[in-house]
């Protein structure tokens, strides 16, 4: 039997969102935790020890390529995204440069960049990554990525049954990502 949740519209849990990151932000004890924050749509905090350094290599190789692929718009990192289920931490993130024009310089994007990618790692489940996806894409999201231990890409768009060939937004995005 499956269990269904029914979370409050991502409209609605933006603005009790953005309040509550900017309380962790202010909140001394907080900087000195190593690894992921991330919130639930309660505002409690759930935390992600530090990632493999594999993890952290290929959000930063992503990052490289969007930026390169991508020459306008801006590439961020752990970028803090408000969702229906709270604040959720996009790997990589690229947000044209009309999103950063609505989006501006916040602590916490009200909505979701245009593409949102996510390293996985061993301990991420697949139901964990679905609902990842889906929040993302009811954020805002025009695709989202994901890319797996062993650097290769899978893209989604809203509505997709099943993974893209490649990027619509950045076709030239390899379908793997190679470490140096």
């Amino acid at each position: 039997m499956a269990l269904t949740l029914e979370l409050p519209p991502q409209k609605t849990q933006t603005e009790f969102n953005l309040r509550r990151w900017a309380e962790l932000l202010a909140d001394p004890q907080m900087a000195r935790i190593e690894g992921r924050v991330e919130t639930n749509r309660y505002g409690h905090v759930i935390m992600s020890p530090p990632p493999a350094p594999s993890h952290g290599s290929y959000q930063l190789r992503i990052g490289a390529l969007l930026d390169g692929l991508l020459t306008t718009g801006r590439v961020l990192t752990e970028c803090p995204i408000s969702t229906a289920d709270g604040v959720k931490a996009a790997d990589v993130a690229w947000a044209s440069p009309e999103a950063m024009r609505e989006l501006g310089n916040r602590p916490c994007f009200p909505r979701a960049p245009e593409i949102c990618v996510e390293a996985l790692s061993p301990s991420n489940t697949e139901a964990e990554i679905r609902e990842k996806i889906a929040l993302y894409f009811d954020a805002g999201a025009k695709e989202v990525w994901l890319c797996a231990e062993n650097g290769a890409m899978k893209f989604f768009t809203p509505g997709a049954a099943r993974s893209l060939a490649g990027s619509k937004i950045c076709p030239k995005f390899p379908k793997r990502v190679e470490l140096r």
